[in-house]
């Protein structure tokens, strides 16, 4: 095994091409769970659930779907959680978690503070933990996209977040705020790794599946009852199907050529998503400090895919290691 730098093979093209479609996929995830916050909104407004339940919700209906269409392949399913049930399971209970601890700090310290502190420090802690088991600093490049994306999120999140009279809980809010991006930053981590063995499909299947279990008994505290109307039916599928089922078959997807810490970055299309929509749909005004934050964004995406050697080192370091 050589230590040169100087000899590490150059990215070939099949791997920038795959590397590219990899953040296509995390980005577009990143768009389509930017819906969930309007839709959750008018779901609130319309049938009183908690935001647990609505998770609940979610996550049944997208391993209901799921299962249906994977009713054929269900050997592949039971042969995937014997080949790693640990790392699977892992990560549909992290997928519940994450969520529930993120609602509980909205309700604890308000949704701004959550909204930084869960989503920001996801890609910080995933950037901390590949440098160290690299044993080397991030480059400048993927440090100053960091940067940028956080401040980007900060700026949308302080300027969108509807103002609260008072935190009741700040201290435990932050605490669960942190659990979530620990959770987030965690999961993030082990799906990636379980992705490169497991097909998307059957990583969604079962990640939603565990979620929607590990989120049942706080659900079911909350309530879980919903009257049955063709705008409820319509909001909850789109919430179960499009931004669960679809967006995280994508993002699983998209992990098996990208970094954790790029991922946890591209998400952060989500906060820019939900304003625009905010903005379009509800009739929100438009804040100079979301217009920056979203160009802080856009320029941190911007500046991910104008990285392919970046984005392609880890398959070139597969690619030499198999050769």
């Amino acid at each position: 095994m050589s230590t040169s730098r100087t000899l590490r093979p150059a990215a070939s093209g099949p791997a920038v091409r795959r590397a590219r479609t990899g953040l296509i996929q995390i980005s577009v995830t990143g768009v389509l769970w930017g819906t969930t916050g309007v839709a959750v909104q008018l779901l609130r407004e319309s049938t009183g659930l908690s935001p647990v339940s609505i998770g609940f919700h979610r996550l049944t209906i997208a391993a209901l779907v799921l299962l249906a269409s994977t009713v054929g392949r269900l050997g592949a399913l039971l042969a995937a959680l014997r080949a790693a049930p640990v790392p699977l399971l892992l990560t549909g209970v992290g997928l519940g978690l994450y969520q529930a601890l993120y609602f509980a700090a909205v309700a604890l310290v308000g949704v701004s503070v959550a909204t930084v502190v869960s989503l920001g420090l996801a890609p910080v802690l995933a950037t901390t933990w590949e440098s160290l088991r690299a044993r080397r600093l991030p480059d400048p490049v993927r440090l100053g996209t960091l940067v940028t994306a956080v401040a980007g999120l900060a700026l949308i999140t302080g300027a969108t977040a509807e103002p609260t009279t008072a935190a009741p809980a700040p201290l435990l809010g932050l605490l669960a705020a942190a659990g979530s991006g620990l959770g987030y930053a965690v999961t993030t981590l082990i799906s990636r790794q379980v992705s490169q063995h497991t097909a998307p499909m059957t990583l969604t299947t079962i990640s939603t599946v565990v979620g929607a279990l590990t989120l049942a008994p706080m659900a079911v505290v909350s309530g879980v009852a919903v009257d049955v109307r063709l705008d409820t039916l319509a909001l909850l599928l789109h919430l179960g199907v499009v931004t669960t089922a679809v967006a995280y078959a994508l993002f699983y997807a998209g992990l098996r050529t990208t970094a954790g810490s790029v991922a946890a970055v591209l998400t952060l299309l989500e906060p820019l998503t939900a304003a625009a929509l905010a903005v379009a749909l509800l009739h929100e005004p438009l804040p100079l400090p979301v217009l920056v934050g979203g160009a802080l964004l856009l320029t941190a995406v911007a500046a991910t895919y104008l990285a392919p050697d970046r984005a392609t080192d880890h398959l070139v370091r597969q690619s030499a290691d198999t050769a």
